[in-house]
């Protein structure tokens, strides 16, 4: 589960702690723990403007899922033993844990583990009066079993709200000097580029573009019966100077490698100021991800937060999303060129071919799993 668990928000946007209302010691109407960067303060301040005087609303960016996640693992703790009784009600006591908040980013990789270990609950959909604005594609990757398994007759688990994918981010002067620009997956495996790639360190990602290559999918269970993709890999692998999933840009900049495949929301932000890189979704389908808003367990919702769900399901609150910060939104809410500064265009402006073949990285089971880590670990050592 590491898909961006250890990244940073990238937007220039980062959304600073918001609390608005009177009196700061009073418990807000609605507390929100949100991804840093993926919503935009003029949309919490447009949303403000849509509620009673009196109701409160409190924004916490946090900078990593991961720490969204170890979040509501804390909630769901029990109180420790070793805690003396007099201390758990002293007002600064540092051991005590801070009370759930309404709502909370998780991504749709993190969905599975969040709702086996009991960290979450189902929402109300009668409550969410433009959950149709999510297409059924989008409804489905949130409809989940107890298992965390995909099942159309499943409860809702989530709501997402912003997405991006899996692409390929390229130095044009140097593809310039050779006569080609890469736009599909097969292109990474040019004799040209041996020894100047970087790849993200993620067993589904990279074996997931291999058997995209070999028209796949990225949620193959068989690989062991596949007979080209350890051989697709191998050959892969002599391409690669390096592996990461953190600082896989790096490499990019400084010169050290000519491409590299990465998440969008990390590559935006990158592409915006070296104009000398630029980025491609690739041709047969990639990997999306989805950042969602879901609701710790045991949490008692009124009507505020589904007032907000319902607000960030709006395709003009989507459009601010998308124009500020840059990523893409499951609502469909008419975005044009203008919208859009230039560089980022060809990964927002959505292509609906190349989406129909695209794919959300679901879970696969643990057996399947192990397969997919030993045959990356194998193809390293190649």
């Amino acid at each position: 589960m590491d898909r961006r668990s250890f990244l940073l928000g990238t937007s220039t946007l980062a959304l600073s702690q918001v609390i608005t209302g009177c009196g700061t010691k009073q418990q807000p109407s609605l507390s929100v723990q949100l991804l840093k960067g993926s919503i935009p303060s003029q949309v919490v301040n447009q949303f403000q403007k849509t509620l009673q005087s009196g109701e409160k609303l409190k924004f916490t960016p946090v900078n990593q899922i991961q720490d969204l996640f170890k979040l509501l693992q804390t909630w769901q703790k029990p109180q420790t033993n070793s805690q003396q009784e007099w201390t758990r009600f002293l007002p600064f006591n540092q051991n005590q844990k801070s009370s759930p908040a309404n709502l909370v980013t998780l991504g749709d990789y993190w969905l599975q583990a969040a709702i086996t270990q009991k960290l979450i609950q189902p929402l109300e959909t009668a409550k969410i009066k433009n959950l149709s604005n999510l297409n059924e594609n989008w409804q489905q990757l949130v409809k989940r079993d107890e298992t965390g398994q995909i099942n159309p007759q499943g409860k809702i688990w989530g709501i997402p709200y912003r997405w991006g994918n899996t692409v390929i981010i390229y130095n044009q002067e140097k593809f310039k000097q050779l006569g080609w620009f890469p736009t599909d997956w097969s292109d990474l495996w040019r004799s040209e580029l041996q020894n100047r790639i970087s790849l993200l360190n993620h067993p589904r990602e990279v074996i997931g573009l291999v058997l995209k290559k070999l028209g796949k999918s990225y949620n193959t269970e068989n690989i062991n019966q596949i007979s080209e993709l350890e051989t697709e890999l191998q050959k892969l692998n002599k391409q690669v100077k390096f592996y990461d999933s953190t600082k896989y840009l790096e490499p990019l900049i400084t010169g050290d490698t000519w491409l590299a495949v990465g998440w969008s929301n990390d590559i935006m932000p990158v592409i915006s100021r070296y104009q000398r890189l630029t980025a491609v979704v690739p041709q047969s389908g990639t990997a999306i991800w989805a950042d969602l808003w879901v609701s710790p367990q045991g949490v008692v919702n009124d009507n505020l937060p589904y007032q907000w769900l319902d607000f960030s399901l709006q395709p003009n609150t989507a459009k601010k999303i998308v124009s500020l910060t840059k990523s893409n939104s499951p609502v469909d809410n008419n975005i044009v060129p203008g919208d859009i500064p230039k560089p980022v265009q060809n990964l927002l402006l959505t292509n609906s071919e190349v989406f129909a073949k695209s794919e959300f990285i679901l879970p696969l089971p643990p057996e399947v799993m192990q397969k997919y880590e030993a045959l990356f670990i194998k193809m390293k050592k190649s």
